[in-house]
């Protein structure tokens, strides 16, 4: 009698994660401290204006991570619990992850570290990356896989933004360029690798049902709602976050408005597309960080929606269908239509926006606010002649560019890496299941990770 093929460590899931937790506990507990109470007043009052304003933003993405994007992932109709559980894991692995690399160099050059919100939002960020990353891939791979993906992805982001925003003065106050497409093409890139043999048949238990798509698209209503909180949360306070907020609503209606027009016209009998509203009524948010706080008039805002939205509807009905056929590329979510094809076109209605801005435009008119806490543009209020707008200009191409090459090349390396046989990624007949890491109630035979009993192989074969 045949056994089950697939076997995982009982306690490779619960090793991992214990051990990075209690190495968290003891780095936490030897560097880490909170920012010591001022004395002044003035400063008191400050710092309490800024946690107030900061954290209704911060708020509401946690809402966007954690019930939005989650249920955005559930239109896999068996696999539903695991692409929740999944999510809400990797958020909080990672942003820890992130916070003790932002540490470590920190102490490097500081000493102790003190932490505060601003960090905290910081290492959310780096945690979004690989939540879309993992987009491209779900379903296919085990949780081992998918925390490995996130030990790696989480440095290469840490440094490919510093590079981007730092180094060459990129304005993305959005994350278009430093999170949308950094994070699509490090999650292609992942994928390419740990299916080298190509593109895959359609699975069974791959086809949405209608339960399931609804559930996914209650999940892009929630993004949809606080998305302009994570567009604006690191502009400067007063005119430039207003304008973000209003460019974003004004970008995400036209791409959802959009969305229905294309999808419509695309199907033959003018029905709409479930996978396309859920979308291609998000693009918009994808394409506009990136020129959100910049001083350009309303109608802008509008187009760059309504294109971000077509290439994300076209993307889904040709492209991706187009790239499975010639490179045998597998993207579950389709992360290339939703981050990769509007943050492409976000990232040069920048340099656009930047190029036909009034040479008296003043520097406020470019405000984001760094990781660092600095000002991230004041280059382009010091440079307004041609020479400095043009090289502004460049300088956000070379950004885009940067975010592409360094992604693929990091995400290729990383999905090599979770080919290796001890992270046990499940068979393709075992994949999009949730019982195969959940126990239900009433369920007679154990299936879980453990189970290796030739009457257990039987029964999950049968649910499979």
């Amino acid at each position: 009698m045949a056994t089950l093929p697939f076997t995982r460590p009982r306690c490779l899931l619960p090793l991992f994660l214990g051990l990075f937790q209690g190495a968290l506990l003891l780095f936490f507990a030897l560097f880490v401290t909170y920012d010591e109470p001022s004395a002044q007043v003035e400063d008191a009052n400050l710092v309490a204006n800024q946690v107030y304003s900061t954290f209704p933003f911060f708020q509401d993405i946690q809402v966007m991570l954690v019930v939005g994007l989650g249920l955005l992932l559930t239109f896999l109709p068996r696999y539903g619990f695991s692409a929740l559980t999944h999510n809400f894991l990797l958020l909080n692995f990672s942003m820890q992850w992130a916070l003790v690399l932002q540490g470590l160099i920190h102490h490097f050059h500081h000493g102790q570290i003190h932490l505060d919100l601003h960090k905290l939002l910081i290492a959310e960020f780096a945690a979004v990356t690989v939540l879309i990353s993992v987009g491209a891939i779900l379903g296919r791979t085990s949780p081992c896989q998918l925390l490995v993906m996130a030990t790696c992805e989480v440095p290469v982001y840490l440094a490919s933004e510093w590079v981007i925003v730092s180094c060459l003065g990129v304005l993305d106050v959005g994350g278009t360029i430093t999170i949308h497409v950094f994070s699509c093409y490090f999650g292609l890139g992942v994928s390419k690798a740990l299916f080298w043999a190509g593109q895959k048949p359609l699975h069974p238990k791959e086809t949405p049902t209608p339960r399931s798509d609804l559930m996914s698209l209650v999940g892009m209503l929630i993004l949809w709602v606080f998305w302009p909180s994570f567009v604006a949360v690191l502009c400067q306070a007063g005119h430039a976050q207003h304008r973000a907020i209003l460019n974003t609503l004004l970008a995400m209606s036209a791409s959802a408005v959009t969305t229905v027009v294309a999808s419509s016209l695309l199907e033959r009998d003018g029905k709409l597309s479930p996978g396309h509203l859920q979308n291609g009524s998000l693009a918009g948010g994808v394409a506009i960080g990136a020129v959100a706080d910049m001083a350009m008039p309303p109608v802008a805002a509008l187009a760059l929606g309504s294109l971000s939205a077509t290439a994300c509807v076209l993307g889904f009905r040709f492209l991706t269908p187009l790239l499975g056929r010639k490179l045998g590329l597998q993207d579950q979510c389709g992360i290339h239509n939703l981050h990769g094809l509007p943050g492409i076109l976000g990232g040069a209605a920048s340099a656009v926006a930047i190029l036909v801005a009034p040479k008296d435009t003043p520097g406020s008119h470019f405000s984001q606010l760094s990781p660092a806490g600095g000002n991230a543009s004041e280059v382009v209020g010091e440079q307004r002649g041609d020479g400095g707008v043009s090289r502004q200009a460049l300088c956000q191409a070379a950004g885009l560019a940067v975010a592409i090459g360094v992604s693929l090349v990091a995400g290729l390396f990383t999905g090599a890496a979770l080919r290796l046989p001890c992270l046990a990624r499940p068979p393709e007949r075992l994949c999009f299941e949730d019982s195969l890491y959940f126990k239900f109630q009433g369920q007679d035979e154990s299936v879980g990770p453990g189970s290796t009993t030739e009457e257990g192989a039987l029964a999950l074969k049968e649910r499979v």
